[in-house]
């Protein structure tokens, strides 16, 4: 009986649970996205790497809205090559072949060209042209080396960098010799320019005589009204500026059969439309012109100095009818 009234001992367990369960998973989710975006990465890298320069420059363009699209459709048979590729047919046997491989190829490759009428007419790719503008990109790149490399070794020309544009437009490489404020390349009103310029054209001169292109020389004034004498403004001011820049290009090495044209443009194509007076509008603009670009302003100016004659009239029922 003595045993039955002892208290019974309580015996209390306590488990305890094992650090940071109260983290959960979570951390797996965000090691997993960190790894895939890692992949992700380099896997970038590598095609950045395995990809050639026409590769990378297609694969832009495919994105690019702004892009100038041949045909409505962009794929199959409809697309800008209808149905056909630019390299031999077969399976692949390379990860690194070109998208062009050689003119040959390229011979056999029409594109379709939209006129806007709904009807196509195919054009087949010249390999001679493709290979004249990259011969030409070459020259031109040249051409704007060296035009760096000798401002910056004169000490009298590099105080004109920040004067100097150079820039590749449809028409070829354009250098533009752009007045800043305090710092012109003319007197105001005037053709006769100051050293600096003639320094600048005599340098520039030298380079450009290396290369074959035909030279384009534009004077550009702002739109601050300009009225000399006898109604002398800035479409005489532009043109005898343009004209100045011409004696000094040709004086120097540039031959004279090498200029194309001088042309005095006023304000009508300013450096900045939303700012015509500015200063940086007043310049000078040295265009050496593509081959392709000459040879067809040549094309429409014979076609439309070529005179037309009319057939010789017809005579129906005493009626005289002309076609």
């Amino acid at each position: 009986m003595a045993d039955d009234d002892e208290k019974q001992p309580i015996i209390v367990k306590k488990i305890k649970k094992g650090g940071g369960g109260h983290h959960g998973g979570a951390w797996k989710v965000a090691y997993a996205d960190f790894v895939t975006a890692m992949m992700a990465f380099f896997l970038l890298m590598w095609l950045l790497n395995a990809t050639t320069e026409e590769q990378k420059t297609a694969i832009s363009n495919y994105f690019d809205p702004s892009s100038a699209i041949v045909s409505d459709s962009v794929s199959g048979a409809g697309g800008l090559l209808m149905g056909q590729t630019v390299t031999t047919e077969g399976a692949m046997v390379s990860n690194m072949q070109e998208l062009v491989n050689t003119p040959e190829q390229l011979r056999n490759v029409e594109v379709p060209i939209d006129h806007g009428s709904g009807e196509q007419e195919s054009a087949a790719i010249d390999p001679q042209a493709i290979e004249e503008e990259s011969r030409e990109q070459a020259r031109f790149d040249q051409v704007e080396d060296e035009i760096r490399q000798a401002i910056q070794e004169s000490p009298e020309l590099q105080e004109l960098a920040q004067n100097l544009m150079i820039d590749q437009t449809p028409e070829g490489l354009r250098i533009q010799i752009v007045d800043q404020e305090g710092q012109s390349m003319f007197p105001s009103g005037s053709a006769r320019m100051f050293n600096r310029m003639q320094s600048l054209l005599e340098r520039l001169s030298g380079i450009i005589a290396k290369q074959p292109n035909k030279v384009s020389i534009r004077g550009h004034t702002d739109s601050v009204p300009f009225r000399g004498r006898n109604g002398y403004g800035n479409w005489e001011l532009s043109t005898d500026r343009a004209h100045a820049s011409r004696d000094v290009l040709v004086s120097a090495e540039l031959p004279e059969q090498r200029v194309y044209d001088v042309v005095g443009k006023s304000d009508r194509d300013p450096l900045l439309p939303e700012d015509p007076e500015n200063a940086r509008n007043r310049r000078i603009t040295v265009i050496l012109l593509k081959d392709r670009v000459v040879r067809e302003r040549e094309e429409m100016s014979r076609a439309a100095t070529t005179p037309r004659t009319l057939a010789p009239p017809r005579r129906s029922n005493s009626i005289i009818e002309f076609d």
